[in-house]
């Protein structure tokens, strides 16, 4: 099963159970004010399951009120997203006096930088739903974005937001199937999902600027690139051609990042050749075999290469990461 953190308040004295879930809420996403006309004997559950850099947690808890304020977020900013999927009542969302509603069929987000109201739950049920959280470092998005992220409505009933919403879902109703390796590899899932999502809103709302629209496209590259890694046939002429763009406009789009195409598909491969030794339970496939697996196809070109990423042979590194595992 995956690394996961269990949270009852029925474990602890009535007078107790409101302070300790704000704490756990406030130290999983960030600090918040909490507010609930039930904190007197307050009732919640919730799970953290632990996705490498991402986490899932399935919760259900009595009304209450989450504010992020401006002096929390100048006291301390995670520079986190977070989304919350609703399975059982509504989330409203106010951030300048304008108020969003979200249900099962949309994504709440909340951006820890951005102050935000967020109520939960009615009078009479408590609310059940699951929570993400993901770094916005990880997401490649310009920063001026996130402030859109928030306002465009994340529809869960199509496309990747459905295909979100049910590994969300899924992982709230059984995490049997997997192990705690398998954490991280969902965790690079969940995120080329938001990542596809985002691009393809961000794509289809009219009303961004050009700029954004460059950044849509290119966060939709990126999250094909991640698909087809394995791929040896992956190219930019591969990439242009499914993009309906020219290899030369493909060329632009990158000479703003950090990298170029081919520079970045190749630290991709890199890095998850690199996570594939790191792992127990590969420790007796060849390295040349993970190296192929990610289409370097000379033993000698591999190695270099990993030396120049890491510092170390891929033999030592595995030797290293499996060693580190032990302990």
């Amino acid at each position: 099963m995956l690394t996961e953190r269990l949270f009852r308040t029925d474990d602890l004295p009535p007078a107790d159970r409101f302070e300790c879930w704000r704490e756990l809420v406030s130290g999983t996403h960030a600090p918040l004010d909490l507010l609930s006309d039930h904190r007197a004997d307050f009732l919640a559950s919730q799970r953290v399951l632990d996705l490498g850099a991402v986490s899932v947690w399935p919760t259900t808890f009595q009304p209450v009120c989450f504010r992020r304020t401006p002096k929390l977020i100048r006291q301390s900013d995670p520079e986190g997203l977070h989304l919350s999927l609703s399975l059982h009542g509504a989330l409203r969302a106010v951030r300048s006096n304008e108020e969003t509603v979200h249900g099962p069929d949309s994504l709440c987000v909340v951006d820890t930088s951005r102050p935000v109201d967020v109520h939960a739950g009615d009078d009479s049920r408590p609310h059940t739903g699951v929570g993400l959280e993901v770094p916005k470092a990880l997401l490649p998005l310009p920063r001026h974005t996130f402030d859109r992220v928030t306002t465009v409505r994340l529809s869960t009933r199509e496309g990747f937001g459905a295909l979100l919403a049910q590994l969300l879902t899924q992982l709230a109703n059984d995490t049997s199937p997997y192990q705690a390796a398998d954490g991280p590899r969902l965790g690079t899932v969940v995120i080329d999902l938001l990542s596809a999502l985002l691009g393809h809103v961000l794509d289809t709302d009219r009303s961004l600027p050009p700029e954004t629209h460059r950044q849509a496209l290119v966060l939709r590259i990126r999250a094909f690139v991640q698909q087809h890694l394995h791929d040896p046939q992956l190219s930019p002429c591969t990439i242009a051609a499914a993009h309906h763009i020219s290899r030369s406009y493909l060329y632009r789009l990158f000479e703003d990042e950090e990298e170029s195409i081919a520079a970045w598909i190749r630290g991709q491969r890199l890095e998850h050749a690199r996570r594939d030794l790191a792992q127990p339970a590969m420790r007796t496939t060849p390295i040349h075999a993970i190296a192929a697996c990610w289409c370097f196809t000379h033993a000698a070109d591999f190695t270099r290469a990993f030396r120049r990423a890491y510092g170390m042979s891929p033999r030592e590194y595995r030797s290293f990461a499996i060693a580190h595992s032990a302990m």
